[in-house]
């Protein structure tokens, strides 16, 4: 059964191939640069991937040149015509939580997702990159933290969570205080980016990743995510291990995992 999406104003939704739903940020004119429209979008997107099995993996890309430029700073209905500004915590509430509430968004919903980088990936842009669960980029790709050229600080939307986590502390450090370009092929270098691949073969290399996936069970792919999300900063080695005792007890009754281990008993 194909999934039944909401209508949106900034995105488009193709289930590409079945189980595989691919989400392009559709602004290519401003860089995808992520307005309110798109917030909404995304969150409108999110709900209804939660509660929806048929879609397993999740592939994001951008229309155009670039992946994302970020926060779209021009969007009148956030920095001109809200009282956005009157005070911080006005500004707390209806402008950075709600960008934040993007990448939360794409941590909570069960399907792993990938980010196809097809150009530049700046700010939130390059945040929703780093809370993807698989990167695949173009060599003409790169990647900004620009927060910190902008005159705020360079932990900005996840950024200081899942950087140093991916590429450790020393380039997580270079990355987010010099706010300099990183290019596709340091980006692989580092650990940041999964695989590169020519720009005309960067969805088949995202969908490469998404049929490997697809293939496994349901619940084996979403308890996964669910794990890494939660022993990421698990304070102990005995915490991990018990969440994965708990996961392993529940997949082997879910009726897969006696079928699937047929093929290794020897006749």
């Amino acid at each position: 059964m194909s999934a039944v999406m909401p209508e949106f104003k900034t995105l488009l939704f193709e289930e590409k191939e079945p189980h595989i739903g691919v989400v392009t940020m559709n602004r290519p004119g401003q860089l995808n640069a992520i307005n309110l429209d798109m917030l909404n979008d995304f969150e409108r997107l999110f709900q209804a991937l939660s509660g929806d099995d048929s879609i397993r993996v999740i592939i994001i890309t951008g229309a155009g040149k670039g992946y994302s430029s970020g926060a779209d700073l021009n969007d009148a209905v956030i920095y001109k015509e809200s009282e956005a500004f009157a005070d911080p915590e006005k500004f707390l509430k209806l402008v950075q939580e709600r960008y934040a509430a993007l990448i939360l968004g794409m941590r909570r919903i069960p399907q792993p997702i990938i980010s196809a980088v097809n150009g530049p990936a700046a700010g939130g842009g390059f945040s929703m990159t780093l809370a993807s669960d698989i990167r695949v980029a173009c060599k003409e790709a790169y990647f900004v933290a620009s927060f910190i050229n902008i005159g705020l600080s360079g932990g900005e939307l996840g950024c200081s969570f899942f950087l140093p986590r991916l590429v450790g502390l020393a380039h997580a450090s270079d990355i987010l205080m010099t706010g300099r370009k990183v290019g596709a092929e340091e980006a692989e270098r580092i650990g940041l980016v999964n695989k590169l691949a020519p720009r005309e073969e960067l969805l088949e290399a995202a969908l490469f990743y998404g049929r490997s996936m697809v293939g496994k069970s349901v619940g084996g792919l979403k308890l996964t995510k669910r794990v890494l999300n939660e022993n990421i900063h698990a304070p102990s080695l005995e915490t991990a291990v018990n969440l994965e005792n708990r996961n392993q007890t529940i997949m082997v009754f879910s009726g897969e995992f006696f079928k699937l281990v047929q093929k290794f008993y020897k006749a």
